[in-house]
């Protein structure tokens, strides 16, 4: 007869298939990190005109510095940054996007323009990350050509950046979904370009201009969950709901220029609030009229 096994047999063998089940997750989860980062898109795009005329260009210089918020991912030179620097998860640079040493303006065409801007996919069809291309595709024919030829004039800078790269771990991570869902997958790429409002201090205009806001304060501005996994705090309420209410549009504009809310808090440094305080009174007076039109929602988050 066999002899029965002893506990510590059981705990050997349970110890083991425990082992096992997560040598075998550990293997899924990361190629299903590894396909997600390494996934290529082919979407066709029509690129709209791109001026060249002095108006056009400071218009796409416009955008870049204020609503756009492109310099407070790739700097103030558009030189590009390691956003990124995770040892053992990741490494995502924010691109160059001169013509310097590095730079993607180098080689990039009016349609690679389009490509990463509206639809959140690089040269070389994989996914840009922590792009807000979402934000951009509701711009208009205009303002995407007039930023595309604001990038293609701008001095070259010299920054050669590392390339992106996920270790093993951060493919895990991938796999399980703890790093946000990537802008092309948050795209209808077959929508038509919409048309922008009439500039003006108007609720419309102001609408126009906050797409870029919804990646942290929520698609209906009541806030929502906002950091790294694990330390996530709700980010403001912008809703009448929130403390917005007990602010004037002067104070409102002053926030967003000086970095400090009416009651002397400065803004946290994830806010690009140096962006946002570059637009100018007539775009922050319509952002301001807009939020003041939503309805009175509690915190989200």
């Amino acid at each position: 007869m066999m002899k029965p096994k002893s506990t510590w047999q059981w705990i050997g063998l349970i110890g083991g298939g425990l082992i096992a089940l997560l040598v075998v997750a550990f293997v899924v989860l990361y190629g299903i990190g590894t396909a997600r980062a390494n996934q290529h898109y082919d979407i066709s795009v029509t690129v709209p005109p791109i001026p060249n005329d002095a108006a056009a260009i400071v218009r796409g210089e416009h955008i870049a510095n204020s609503f756009g918020i492109c310099k407070n991912c790739h700097g103030e030179d558009l030189g590009g940054r390691l956003e990124f620097d995770i040892p053992g998860l990741l490494t995502i640079p924010t691109p160059n996007l001169t013509a310097g040493k590095g730079g993607v303006g180098a080689y990039y065409t009016d349609a690679d323009w389009v490509r990463a801007i509206r639809h959140g996919v690089g040269h070389d069809g994989r996914p840009l990350f922590f792009m807000l291309s979402q934000a951009f595709n509701e711009w208009s024919d205009a303002d995407v050509g007039a930023l595309i030829a604001y990038l293609k004039q701008i001095p070259p800078v010299d920054n050669e950046l590392p390339a992106r790269n996920f270790a093993a771990l951060g493919r895990v991570m991938m796999g399980t979904g703890m790093v946000p869902p990537v802008a092309v997958d948050l795209i209808d790429h077959t929508a038509p370009p919409p048309a922008a409002p009439d500039p003006g201090e108007t609720a419309a205009y102001g609408a126009y201009l906050t797409h870029t806001c919804t990646e942290c304060h929520g698609t209906q501005f009541n806030g929502k969950p906002f950091g790294p996994p694990g330390e996530e705090v709700p980010s403001p309420n912008l809703t009448p709901g929130g403390e917005l209410a007990t602010w004037s549009e002067a104070q409102f504009i002053q926030t967003l220029r000086s970095g400090v809310t009416p009651r002397g808090k400065a803004l946290s440094l994830d806010m690009p609030w140096v962006s946002y305080g570059r637009m100018s009174d007539e775009e922050l007076k319509a952002v301001w009229l807009y939020l003041q039109s939503l309805p009175a929602l509690p915190q989200g988050g």
